[in-house]
Parts: C-alpha cells; sequence; structure tokens
C-alpha cells in the first residue's frame, strides 16, 4: 500500500531591504535620535539657563573687551537677587530689543552719588555715603558727572568700567529688576583670557 505525504512548503523568510538601505535607514534613525535627545537638552539650556554674548564696543575695558565671547548665567537671579559688583547683560530700557553690558553699583532702595569724580552709596539703613574702593578699575579713574538718585525697591544703578565711554545709569537712569537678563559667568573666547567669574568684588560696605 502506497502511502503519500504531502511535502511540507518551503519556509519563507520574511522580506527585508536590501543590506545598503537597511544600513541607511538604521542610520537616519539613530541620527534623528542623537538630534533629538540634543535638543531636548541643549534648548532649555539655551533659552532659559545660559546665553552666549559677544562684547561690543569699549565701554567696560579693561574688565571686558570689545569681541570677547561670554556666557551669561541666567538662573541664579531666579533664586536670589543680583549683588553689587556683578557684572550683568540687560535689555536697554529705552529699546528693549537693545542687550547692554554693565557692572551693579547701586543696589534696591540705596542713594546712590556722582561727586567729585567718585561713585557714593548710602546703603539702606545707613546715614552717611561711602565711596566704593573700585579696585578693578584703572588707578586713578575718574567718573564724570554729576548726579544723586534713590534706587526704587526694584531698581540697579548700572556703570560700565570704562567710565569716560559709557552710556549708562547716568544717562538712561536706574535700571528695573525686569530689564536684567543675567550675570556673566564666564569668559569662553579668547581662549587665553578664559576665565569664571563666580563672586563678586569685595567693597567692604556695612
Amino acid at each position: 500500500m502506497s502511502l503519500f505525504r504531502r511535502s511540507r512548503p518551503p519556509s519563507e523568510e520574511p522580506m527585508r531591504p536590501p543590506s545598503m538601505w537597511r544600513d541607511a535607514l538604521v542610520f537616519v534613525w539613530e541620527l534623528v535620535k542623537v538630534v533629538g535627545i540634543s535638543l531636548a537638552i541643549i534648548v532649555p539650556i539655551r533659552y532659559f539657563l545660559i546665553q552666549p554674548f559677544y562684547v561690543k564696543g569699549a565701554s567696560m575695558e579693561p574688565s571686558f573687551t570689545d569681541h570677547e565671547y561670554l556666557i551669561i548665567d541666567e538662573i541664579t537671579y531666579r533664586f536670589r537677587q543680583p549683588k553689587r559688583g556683578e557684572v550683568v547683560v540687560f535689555r536697554y530700557p529705552l529699546n528693549p530689543r537693545d542687550y547692554f553690558i554693565k557692572r551693579i553699583v547701586g543696589l534696591p532702595g540705596e542713594q546712590v552719588q556722582i561727586s567729585d569724580g567718585k561713585v557714593l552709596v548710602t546703603p539702606v539703613g545707613q546715614d552717611a555715603a561711602v565711596a566704593l574702593d573700585e579696585t578693578y578699575l584703572p588707578a586713578g579713574t575718574k567718573v564724570d558727572g554729576a548726579k544723586t538718585v534713590k534706587l526704587a525697591d526694584d531698581e540697579f544703578f548700572l556703570l560700565g568700567d570704562n567710565r569716560a565711554e559709557s552710556l549708562d545709569s547716568r544717562y538712561f537712569g536706574a535700571v528695573n529688576r525686569r530689564f536684567i537678563t543675567g550675570r556673566v559667568f564666564l569668559r569662553g573666547w579668547p581662549l587665553a583670557k578664559l576665565d569664571l567669574f563666580l563672586e563678586p568684588p569685595d567693597y567692604n560696605l556695612p
């Protein structure tokens, strides 16, 4: 008696694209993942934590010079108030699309007086004005102008280190806190002047 067996159908392999196309698709997918992860990390840092700026002009010489590349810390001031002596980037009050870089010399509630080439500050709760000892300025620097300003609770008095060539609070007035973007944290270029700015100068004020 003859037995007939049904032959099994040949095993079928799943269809795959040619190796070259498969490798290209894998590469593209990996690239998309890398770009996506990078954007998820970089974009928040760029817009909410730090921001790069180029120095333009001579208003902060000799501390910062034209075309230097700075990194601005935008997060610290969300947790504390700006300090005297910190160099900050802020939106120009008369045209907020423009950014300036200056140094904080007067804090909210203080009285700032410019007289006889000096900057004098009357701290909150004090009666006597104190001349600022600005060791970051070249010896013999004189501050042009004569001005007395009583700062409101949300205002800062900002000056450029190059007092003879700076458009600052002597001319456009005190700067409201809301205009201050952040403090200078790092000088990244030129490499020979790479530097971190962690603490402001000590003025020995009460």
